[in-house]
């Protein structure tokens, strides 16, 4: 018989997710095993601990979502839309079907429960997912429910979170959750459908155009940067270098007077340096610390593993929180630069030593006799700063989970460094009245470096002993022009930056809007983020017809409201009323240049859907483009000339007819014609040679492609 039909009772505990469920249930279960139950393909978990029954069950995160009184109702899409209910999220998304399912079994272990604790993450989307759980589906336990607090997935803090339970909810960073989704919904849907319902009316297309209140100023970001390096105009400037050999040794000094603006002044200075010695007239030496790093916050982890690794912040984020499930490190969701001494510096490090990789690190660290991080400004009062347990995997990770494992427990390591102490020292040679110099560096106390290997190198440029008025050889001087350089475009750690700086979006939301904007074709390019025709065009139009949903200010003064909810200094229903008479103005004055906005939308769109089909120039014709096709007849795809309409070329090559075809800018290296992309799903990808006798094919067969995982 099934242990819920028992009718025992028992405390419901809701997590987030099943397999942080199976962790607290281990956790909390005195002999640490937990039985695992199955209803309706939902897993459970039964712990007895102090002789009570305890069930814990996931809410497998976003159960219930915001939506129109009218969704799900076979409504026509029309805005602005201001009227709104939260709903199970099976009633607005097609494939959530499961979580219908999800819910009716949350409800029935309700039903006998005598206690509810909520175990979601304890920031503000946990908090909005246990809420609504235990209000909706637990018939409104939201009231009497009590709250875990805990920040690893570590046995000894999940039982002293569970045996110290917070006395109710946090209500107020509830109602600051419920606010920004409600807000960000507001801002989504009506811009959303303003834009698509824009090019359909006026051009007839169908295609889902996007924009919100993080995702709108983000794209400005992009947009404008993009738009100051298209219009940037390179200025010449000359260098003069110089080769001098003091000693048997090589060295090259760069001219010490700054930017030479003119070719004239920098010809008379190679003119004059055509002498066969030179002497040292100057030697500046200067001692500075450089400091200890910061313990990692969500961002600062983020842009460190994409300068490290090229990981985005997405894969990033996602890395980390396998790492926090496996107990390996706490909550990555975080923007706290702290770590409290409640923690246990000392017992984290006696536990990472027992690993030979961090044994001589940890018992550095050890013999001090004071153990203090060094900190930054930021505080979370949810989370401490990201740290590791101290537990060792009880399994090998991924080559992925390693390094960022291996990167927060350096940067732990380096956090109670000494600081480095360094030496610039800076020769300044003068050669017929010209000065010339160049710079060395010297490590003379190693600190914190020392721990943080080999995330950071210390770069040391030594010099040989130079002393003032000694004679050097002139060997030549080098003139070369150079180019003032545009600015850089924008990276996913820069943005994330920006977005931190610009105090846009949280911690937990900005890699997702990042993504979005890719997955929407406003933005291409990985390591840098270019801006295509219909972002440019998106961009323009909520500048021109909506400013204020594209400003980063109006956004910014939203999270500030949010943040004054948690304080109780802001109301929810406030800022929703603020938000919807704003909404209101800008979607009227949307609706009134509709048919214009959609027709100048209509032709970014048409040509972004060419792009997307576009593989390449035709090899056989010369002037027309291969183009993704489908056959009238057939159905299936190939790849064809787009001179064939005009009967001008009939080139065309067949393609696989599952997964998604994606074209590439590289050329086959064999035989120089255009190569695609095959996804048929996260794990099997491969390229594709468009030639059928492309010199790497065996016959004609399809393992002759060349797997991309």
């Amino acid at each position: 018989m099934c242990w819920v039909c028992l009718k025992k009772k028992y405390t419901l505990v809701i997590s987030e997710k099943p397999d942080v469920a199976s962790r607290i249930a281990m956790a909390l279960d005195d002999d640490g095993k937990a039985v695992r139950e199955v209803m309706c393909g939902v897993p459970f978990f039964v712990a007895r601990n102090g002789g009570k029954d305890v069930v814990v069950v996931s809410a497998l995160g976003h159960l219930y979502a915001v939506a129109g009184v009218k969704e799900g109702k076979g409504g026509g899409w029309s805005y602005p839309v201001f009227e709104y209910h939260w709903v199970p999220r099976w009633v607005v998304e097609r494939k959530a079907s499961w979580a219908r399912v999800w819910l009716e079994m949350l409800s029935k272990l309700a039903v006998d429960a005598e206690e509810f604790v909520d175990a979601c993450d304890f920031d503000i989307e946990g908090s909005v997912i246990g809420y609504l759980v235990l209000r909706y589906a637990c018939g409104g336990m939201d009231r009497v429910a009590r709250r875990m607090k805990f920040s690893t997935l570590t046995r000894e803090e999940l039982r002293d979170s569970f045996e110290s339970l917070l006395p109710s909810l946090d209500f107020a960073l509830v109602e600051s959750g419920l606010a920004r989704h409600e807000v960000d919904w507001l801002y989504g849907i009506n811009l959303s459908r303003a834009l698509t319902l824009a090019v359909k009316d006026s051009c007839g297309l169908y295609t889902v155009l996007s924009s919100g209140r993080v995702q709108g100023p983000t794209l400005r970001f992009i947009s404008a940067r993009e738009r100051s390096i298209r219009i940037f105009v390179p200025t010449p400037f000359w260098c003069v270098r110089v080769k001098i050999c003091v000693e048997g040794c090589v060295f090259d000094l760069e001219f010490d007077g700054g930017l030479i603006g003119t070719v004239f002044e920098a010809e008379r200075i190679v003119k004059s340096c055509s002498v066969s010695e030179g002497h040292v007239v100057r030697i500046e030496s200067e001692e500075f610390w450089h400091s200890a790093p910061v313990p990692f916050d969500s961002g600062l982890l983020q842009s460190e593993a994409y300068r490290l690794f090229r990981y985005t912040p997405m894969r990033t984020i996602k890395i980390a929180q396998q790492l926090y499930v496996k107990a390996l490190i706490s909550y990555p969701r975080t923007s706290s630069q702290k770590l409290p001494s409640a923690i246990g510096y000392r017992a984290i490090l006696v536990k990472l030593g027992k690993s030979l990789l961090y044994k001589k690190l940890v018992q550095k660290l050890l013999a001090q006799s004071v153990l203090k991080p060094k900190e930054g400004v930021k505080f979370d009062s949810a989370h401490p700063a990201i740290y590791p347990t101290g537990n060792l995997p009880e399994k090998v990770l991924d080559v992925s989970e390693k390094n960022i494992y291996d990167l927060i427990v350096k940067r732990f390591f380096a956090v109670f460094g000494e600081s480095a102490l360094k030496q610039r020292v800076k020769v300044i040679v003068d050669i017929n009245q010209n000065l010339f110099s160049m710079a060395g560096y010297r490590t003379l106390k190693e600190g914190w470096l020392e721990f943080y290997k080999p995330y950071v190198c210390s770069n040391d440029v030594l010099l040989p002993l130079f002393f003032e008025g000694q004679k050097v050889v002139v060997k030549k001087a080098v003139l070369k022009e150079k180019f003032t350089n545009p600015p850089a475009r924008y990276n996913p750690s820069s943005l994330l930056k920006k977005m931190e700086k610009e105090g846009i979006g949280t911690k937990a939301t900005r890699a997702t809007t990042i993504q979005m904007l890719y997955d929407r074709k406003y933005v291409d390019g990985i390591q840098n983020i270019g801006v295509t025709d219909l972002g440019f065009e998106v961009t323009e139009i909520l500048k021109s017809y909506c400013p204020s949903v594209v400003s980063s200010e109006m956004t910014k003064k939203l999270e500030e409201k949010m943040e004054q909810i948690q304080l109780h200094q802001e109301t929810r229903q406030k800022v929703i009323k603020e938000t919807v008479e704003n909404l209101r103005q800008v979607m009227l004055s949307f609706k009134e240049k509709q048919l214009e906005i959609g027709a100048s939308l209509g032709q970014k769109v048409r040509r972004s859907r060419l792009e997307e089909q576009t593989v390449g120039i035709c090899l056989k014709c010369h002037s027309g483009k291969l183009v993704i096709m489908r056959s009238k007849k057939s159905g299936k795809r190939f790849v064809g000339c787009s001179n064939y309409f005009f009967e001008k070329c009939s080139a065309s090559f067949p393609l696989p007819q599952k997964g998604v075809i994606r074209p590439l800018v590289t050329l086959c290296k064999f035989c120089g014609h255009p190569v695609v992309k095959v996804v048929i799903n996260s794990k099997r990808s491969w390229r594709l040679c468009l030639n059928t006798k492309c010199p790497i094919k065996n016959g004609g067969k399809r393992n002759e492609m060349q797997n991309l995982q």
